[in-house]
């Protein structure tokens, strides 16, 4: 094996030895889903390939690697070089710079123009986008801006390399260091020496410990002040990624004496500054106190108050008679409307704030339709609205009016003049008289917060959802306050239609929801696949969506079939089921592009999701689309997305292709508001911990044709009997009942 031993420090008189290996990258054989740890094989001067494992930053094949650390040898894979420190060796090959300029590294630069580039320069390349960009252009096809382009991303590239080994000397590792410098860029040191905890508020899949472990490198003590307030802030931040609105004060103590090991005298004291700053606020509940941060707390206090102002507003009268319309557009629909449905429509029309609730079946789209319809027979303005663009669009389908996600309705997005924020707030209001929110199960506090910012008192404001359904990704339980205060005007519409009795997906949702097993006999909308075996469950999932399913129904295996698994990691897990799916729906061509990103391959055709909230391209968290566009050269990609208004296009440089998964499997949270032909769910044992009777009934709800559900009877008698509802802390109901 060509290696060297060097001496790295000495400890009690002991030298410590770590290994140094020098070699070609061959390939890379495992990227992990933040882009940080990676198993690749290097080739080694001799020809041998060794597997190098470890924290390090994006590599490309023919990259020349120098390493440092040790061997180990793993359980599974054998002998394993674990890698601490690196260094990238600039090409001194033609080959090699090559291979460096299309690696994707490079903006501007693929496969086909690297090659013409070191044909025209050869060594010299490097050389000349560096200190003479402007000869670029002597190659047909690069015009001067392109040029000016690529010598920026190759300047950029040689910054990365310096401030990596920065980070790297004070023992930040590569992975984690190309992350510092993806968010801060150039001020990417000044930030860790001066205030590495902005690391933890600023980049994702950094916490405060880690946050931390580089404050300790850099000298901040373990009590300081600007240590201890960040840590508070991180762990109440961390309480609302569980839904939480606050933290107990006693709990947050416990947990930051624990954490930050400093005394609780210390903890209190900082809290104290906090609040004196309102970057904290406490109340005290039933002799309990109670801690938010600020923003939480405004939300909660300024939903109250108001919903309080819309709830007791005069209303601009509806000059029509309710009842005789109600009874035309039943006839005209030809749909006897149940007497809930009814009661909920003179609520609506009688009240500031009203609450519809009801499971499938129980007509809520055809009321939204009712009450559209005499609202506007009454001349009075109304917006429609839904949490996601696929539901904004069928809302949009099922009431022949124009509807918008609630983002865009209140004109989140940098189209605007003041940038990306919320445009239509209390200086600004929406101008209608009504406004109804559809799928509102998913609007968290905050965001609820920001559309009665925008609605002014006197507007109706009907909010339309299922409270058995999941609660929202986001903090708060909305829906199930509102309902639970008993103050806001609510309806739960409990008869199901003659015509949604028909389906077995329905019936077997209330079943469900009634802590009832559905049933499982063979039926023309709801099947059941007995299989116990993981892998036999992953094996016959190709066929049914490919094969089985469209020749049934005539329908497209992408567009209409959606794969829902309860969990990500697993054998029949969200990630897996991706890479199986991806190989059987839209395999290799030679006619379809793709864009290798480190482990994953993203293909023209391929259906992707939007895997966090994006304000300027106004695509969110969830949000599904299809790949309709790839350019390898420019690594980047177009994706559609279906909204309202119809498909909009959305450009993916380079740089922002982690926001993309494939989705031809994801998780039932994700499916949240969205509604397909067919839903697809392996449901077994190995789910254990995500088997909840709302999560069920949350997956079979989505679909609108077909259910199939394929694992083991026991795990869903699991589901069903566990009707564990996920306690939230918030005080939004016990507020509303004080102040109405």
């Amino acid at each position: 094996m060509d290696y060297q031993a060097n001496t790295i420090n000495r400890t009690a008189g002991v030298e410590l030895l770590m290994i140094s290996l020098e070699g070609t990258v061959e390939r890379l054989t495992f990227i992990s889903d933040d882009n940080t740890y990676i198993v690749a094989r290097l080739k080694m001067p001799n020809g041998k390939l060794v597997t190098i494992v470890g924290n390090l930053p994006p590599l490309y094949i023919g990259e020349q690697l120098s390493v440092e650390g040790d061997w180990v040898s793993h359980k599974e894979y054998g002998l394993q070089f674990q890698v601490t420190e690196w260094q990238s060796k600039i090409p001194q090959t033609k080959k090699g710079i090559e291979r460096f300029l299309a690696s994707g590294l490079i903006k501007g630069v693929g496969p086909v123009t690297a090659k013409k580039i070191v044909n025209h320069f050869g060594l010299e390349t490097l050389a000349i986008i560096e200190n003479s960009p402007e000869r670029l252009t002597e190659i047909a096809g690069i015009k001067l801006s392109k040029a000016e382009k690529i010598a920026k991303s190759l300047q950029e590239y040689s910054e990365v390399q310096k401030i990596m080994v920065f980070l790297q000397g004070i023992g930040i590792g590569p992975g984690l260091a190309f992350k510092i410098y993806q968010t801060f860029k150039e001020q990417s040191v000044k930030i860790v020496t001066e205030n590495p905890y902005l690391l933890a508020d600023r980049i994702m899949g950094i916490g405060f410990k880690t946050a931390d472990q580089i404050a300790q490198k850099t000298g901040v003590s373990l009590d300081s002040p600007f240590r201890i307030k960040a840590g508070l802030k991180y762990l109440i931040n961390e309480s609302s990624n569980e839904g939480h609105i606050f933290i107990t004060e006693s709990e947050l103590l416990k947990v930051a004496t624990e954490e930050l090991g400093v005394s609780e005298l210390q903890v209190i004291a900082e809290i104290e500054d906090l609040i004196a700053r309102k970057e904290l606020f406490r109340e005290d509940y039933e002799g309990t106190k109670i801690i938010y941060l600020a923003v939480f707390y405004y939300s909660e206090v300024g939903v109250v108050y108001r919903l309080k102002d819309l709830h007791e507003a005069g209303l601009k009268p509806v000059k029509v008679d309710a009842q005789a319309l109600l009874d035309e557009f039943s006839q005209t629909i030809k749909i006897d409307l149940a007497p809930m449905q009814r009661e909920a429509v003179y609520k609506a029309l009688d009240n500031g704030v009203t609450v519809i609730t009801g499971g499938p079946g129980t007509g809520k789209t055809t009321l939204i339709k009712t009450i559209l319809h005499i609202l506007k027979k009454a001349g009075l303005e109304v917006m429609l609205a839904a949490p996601t663009g696929r539901a904004a669009k069928r809302l949009s389908e099922a009431t022949g009016a124009p509807a918008k996600t609630i983002h865009r309705l209140l004109g989140y997005g940098s189209e605007h003049a003041n940038g990306s924020q919320f445009q239509f707030n209390e200086d600004e209001p929406l101008e209608t008289d009504v406004l109804i929110i559809d799928e509102f199960s998913m609007v968290d506090l905050i965001l609820f917060y920001n559309v009665l910012k925008a609605v002014t008192p006197g507007t109706r404001l009907i909010l339309v959802g299922d409270v058995d359904q999941l609660p929202s990704v986001g903090p708060g339980s909305v829906l199930r306050d509102l309902l639970a205060s008993q103050r806001i005007a609510a309806v739960r519409l409990d008869v199901i239609f003659r015509q949604a009795k028909e389906s077995l997906i329905i019936e077997n949702a209330h079943r469900i929801n009634q802590g009832k097993l559905p049933i499982l006999a063979k039926n023309k909308d709801f099947f059941f696949i007995k299989e116990e075996n993981p892998e036999a469950i992953v094996a016959a999932l190709p066929s049914l969506v490919r094969d089985r399913i469209p020749a049934f129904l005539n329908c497209d295996p992408i567009e209409d079939i959606q794969i829902l698994a309860p969990m990500r990691r697993t054998i029949t897990g969200v990630e897996n089921l991706n890479l199986c799916l991806q190989a059987a729906l839209n395999p290799v061509s030679d006619t379809k592009s793709e864009i290798v990103i480190g482990a994953n391959i993203f293909r023209l055709g391929d259906k992707v999701m939007q895997l966090k909230n994006n304000y300027q391209k106004l695509v969110f968290n969830g949000d599904i689309g299809r790949i309709i566009d790839i350019d390898p050269e420019e690594r980047k990609l177009v994706v559609a997305f279906q909204e309202a208004e119809g498909e909009r296009a959305v450009e993916y440089e380079s740089d922002e292709l982690d926001q993309l998964t494939l989705s031809y499997a994801i998780s039932v949270h994700k499916s949240q508001g969205n509604e397909y032909p067919v839903i697809i769910m392996p449901i077994t044992t190995q789910h254990y911990l995500m088997l909840q009777r709302n999560l069920l009934y949350t997956a079979v709800t989505r679909a609108k044709k077909m259910v199939v559900l394929i694992g083991t009877a026991k795990a869903i008698g699991i589901a069903v009997r566990n009707n564990r509802i996920e306690k939230r802390n918030s005080l939004l109901c016990q507020r509303i009942q004080t102040q109405f």
